[in-house]
C-alpha cells in the first residue's frame, strides 16, 4: 500500500486500472458484484455510486428536473450536473452502455 504523498507513475496506474476493470468484467451476478464492492469500497463510496446510478436513471427517464432529483435523492445539484455531463456529453458512454444492457435483459 502506498503511503501519503507517494506518487505512482502513469504506466503503473494504467496497469492497475486495467486489472481493476478486468476484475469487474469477470463478475457474473449482482451478488458477486456486491461481494467485491463491499471488499474494495467503503460503505460511503458504495452509497455515492448508488446515488449517482439513481440520478443517472432519473435523468435518463427525462421527466425530472435537477431540483426534483435533488429533492428526491438528497444529492447536490453539482452532483446531478456532473452525472448529467457524463451521461450526455463525455465520450466514455458508460451510463448509456449500462442502460442499453439493462434494456436487453
Amino acid at each position: 500500500m502506498r503511503g501519503p504523498g507517494t506518487k505512482i507513475n502513469d504506466a503503473a496506474r494504467t496497469r492497475d486500472e486495467k486489472a481493476l476493470f478486468a476484475a469487474f468484467a469477470a463478475l457474473s451476478s449482482p451478488a458477486e458484484a456486491a461481494q467485491f464492492l463491499k471488499d474494495i469500497a467503503t460503505p460511503a463510496e458504495i452509497e455515492a455510486f448508488a446515488e449517482r446510478w439513481r440520478i443517472a436513471r432519473m435523468l435518463n427517464e427525462g421527466r425530472y428536473s435537477y431540483r426534483e432529483i435533488a429533492a428526491e435523492t438528497g444529492a447536490s445539484t453539482t452532483t446531478i450536473g456532473r452525472v448529467a455531463r457524463f451521461l450526455n456529453d463525455e465520450p466514455h458512454g458508460g451510463y448509456r452502455l449500462m442502460f442499453s444492457k439493462r434494456m436487453k435483459s
